[in-house]
């Protein structure tokens, strides 16, 4: 049984996409178990909902999709990348792009359009969305960096310090994956310049793993 973990908070902005995403997993993979996971602070956290559905999971080499709850990929190159996830020690992500589909893509996709044929635009750089890996990876590099809170950041972090502490880049499969359109986040704010922050500061330690394992394992969150 395929485990999909669901970082989530309901908000009625959200709650449209996040049940496209739970139809599309139950109409293509069958017997999935979807795990929706939030915690309890009260600014929604994404990194640390991320690693608690990864604590939820016992066994260290079982093969676990993270997805947001707005994002819906393609079924074979996410099929593709839950078996190479199984043996290769790094993420997989299971697209080369992001599209993200807007206030008139997702109504197409509403209105029973074919995602491939819905209008979006094309996220360059993309690095999120849907994670497919095991326990044991994700720990390797220790997830995702909890200081990271409220909206910004993480999966950049998550990104520089896969690739400088695994010595590659999260390994991608051709394909798309559809972020469908919600009440965007305020990215502004004291949280948001302290995200910032931190963020430099992974930059300046890629390619140095001694210095970005002072970052990824520090030694106590606060």
């Amino acid at each position: 049984m395929l485990t999909v973990v669901i970082p989530w908070r309901a908000q009625p902005s959200r709650q449209s996409a996040f049940d496209a995403v739970v139809a599309w997993y139950e109409a293509n993979l069958p017997g999935v178990q979807i795990l929706t996971i939030d915690s309890p602070e009260p600014v929604f956290n994404l990194a640390r909902c991320r690693n608690l559905g990864m604590r939820s999971v016992i066994d260290q080499g079982e093969v676990v999709v993270i997805n947001d709850a707005d994002t819906i990929p393609q079924l074979a190159p996410l099929r593709e990348a839950i078996r190479a996830a199984a043996t290769s020690g790094l993420v997989h992500l299971p697209y080369t792009e992001y599209r993200w589909l807007g206030a008139e893509g997702t109504a197409q996709y509403a209105d029973d359009r074919e995602l491939i044929g819905c209008d979006f635009t094309l996220v360059r750089g993309a690095c999120s969305g849907v994670y497919v890996t095991t326990p044991a990876t994700w720990w390797s590099h220790n997830g995702q960096d909890e200081r990271f809170r409220g909206w910004g950041f993480e999966d950049a972090a998550w990104n520089v310090a896969h690739e400088t502490l695994l010595g590659a880049a999260p390994q991608r499969h051709g394909g798309h994956v559809y972020a469908l359109h919600h009440e965007p986040q305020l990215r502004e704010g004291p949280q948001y310049d302290a995200n910032a922050e931190l963020m430099a500061q992974y930059r300046s330690a890629v390619a140095d793993p001694a210095a970005m394992r002072q970052f990824v394992f520090p030694a106590a969150i606060e």
